[in-house]
This record gives structure tokens, sequence and C-alpha cells, in this order.
């Protein structure tokens, strides 16, 4: 078990003052069967009360307005979290038995279809096709289409935009974890594999010295539902471990942004990000 302090600041600069804004924060993890928060906090400047839910995904929520007039927003949220690693299992479940299965459950339906952002890129959808029919069991063929993905695309900043889609990433075959999760995701649910998007937050160094503050990034992963939910990192083909902190779940992108939110004044705003990674044991 790994303990991680982990610091995320964000917010925008306004080209002008704001009369008023209206936002949504998922930047604070929750305790799941293998990570514990410690502790979490959210701090907002402009100071301001905050209204914190838990969303239809499970995802902790922190919606909140500005209602004075402001040239900058800025969120930083803190946590302490306990984490352990997620054993990879891969069930001996049939095609038609996931079939019958993921029709049982809203969970699993709702993973099934595609989004704008998940839709696939043909190819994609013909190399999806060709490694499910090299596996009898869903559980193995969801491994290897994600560790396919993640071969087949270079993780590289700046090529895409937080809009991209899952095939306009596939062309240029290069992207971030946002993107290679997307294009993960259209693979998996176009052989009938209910697949969801996770964010979160990775520790950059597998073997991190204790008391050393590191720069870090939100993350992203997949999961997959074949007998039972599993997680897999396609960015770095690497099952979910202990450098791993999950903050929400959802059908892409969209439904998990750290930051969201609409505002009344000048058009243009500058966002900013910092996320910073400790472990302390």
């Amino acid at each position: 078990m790994r303990r991680l302090r982990i610091e995320h600041a964000t917010g925008f600069a306004y080209q002008g003052d704001v009369g008023a804004s209206y936002n949504e924060a998922r930047m604070l993890p929750s305790s799941t069967e293998s990570q514990f928060v410690l502790s979490s906090q959210l701090d907002i400047e402009p100071s301001t009360s905050v209204n914190q839910y838990i969303d239809y995904f499970g995802t902790r929520v922190a919606a909140f307005d500005v209602l004075a007039g402001h040239s900058a927003l800025n969120i930083t949220a803190r946590s302490l979290v306990e984490v352990r690693p997620r054993q990879l299992e891969l069930p001996d479940m049939d095609w038609d038995h996931l079939a019958r299965e993921a029709q049982r459950s809203i969970s699993t339906v709702e993973m099934l279809g595609q989004s704008t952002r998940t839709a696939p890129h043909p190819e994609v959808a013909e190399i999806a096709r060709s490694i499910a029919a090299q596996h009898d069991h869903p559980a193995s063929a969801a491994l290897a289409i994600t560790t396919a993905m993640g071969d087949a695309v270079e993780y590289m900043q700046g090529i895409t935009g937080v809009h991209s889609t899952a095939a306009e990433a596939w062309v240029e075959r290069k992207g971030v974890c946002q993107d290679i999760a997307h294009i993960t995701l259209g693979a998996l649910r176009h052989v009938g594999i209910p697949a969801r998007y996770v964010s979160g937050y990775l520790h950059p160094q597998p073997n991190a010295e204790v008391g050393t503050a590191v720069t870090g990034e939100s993350h992203a992963w997949v999961e997959w539902f074949a007998g039972q939910w599993q997680g897999f990192d396609p960015t770095n083909n690497t099952e979910i471990g202990d450098r791993h902190v999950l903050v929400g779940r959802g059908r892409d992108y969209n439904d998990v942004p750290p930051l969201r939110g609409v505002y009344a004044g000048p058009f243009k705003s500058q966002l900013h990000v910092k996320v910073t990674i400790t472990r302390e044991a």
C-alpha cells in the first residue's frame, strides 16, 4: 500500500472583470475498495459557499457560484490517499454470457453505447473485431484490445486538444491519455464489451522517494466489464497499481472534467493547471 498526497491547483485568469461565474469541480477522490481517502479539501478564491454532492456516476462534485466581480478564479484540491494495487483478473465468461449479463444492469448498458468522443475510426473497429475473434473469453480479448490500442498510439502533448475525438486522434496516432482512453473505449464497446472512462491521478515515478514532491498531472484510463469490472492503463500499458488514484468514472471525458463552468464577462480567459504528487509512505 502507498500513501500519496495530491495537490491540484487550477483556475482561470480573465481579460477583465467577470460579473459572475458558475462552476463544478471534480477534483477530489472518494474511498473505494482499493483506495482510502484520509483527508481532502477544496479551497476556492474568491471565497464562496460550496454545495457538494455525488453525481449520477458516483463522482464527488463541488458546485459553487462566484457572484461578486472577480478577474481570476483559483481552485486548489488537496487530498491524502492510501492506495493499494488492483489485481487484474480474467474471468472465464464467454461472449454469449457477457451479452446477456451486459443487458441486466443500467451500469453496463450505458457503457456499451458510443459517444461522439469514443466512436471508433474504421481501422480501430477492424482491429477490435480481429482481436475479439481470436479469443473465446471477452476478458482476455479486452486485455488484448486495450494493449493493442496503447501500443498503436504514441503519447505526445500538443497534437490534440481537449475537444478531440477518438477518431481524430487515431488518424494522428498521437495524443494524450484522454485520447488513448477514448480510442480504447471505442474499440471495446464496438465488440460488445461494456467499458467506462476513468479520471484520476498517476504518480509518474514508480520508485519515488518518500517525501519528495514531483510534478504530476491528471490522468485517464479505462475499466471494462466481462463478469466484473477491471481496470487497465492503456497509455502506459500497465495494470492499475498503487500509483493510480481514482477520482471519477463516466462514459467519456465529458462526464468527468476536473473543472467546468460558465461566466459572464470578457470573451477570453486563460486556464492554468498544476498538479503536485508526494509519496508519504
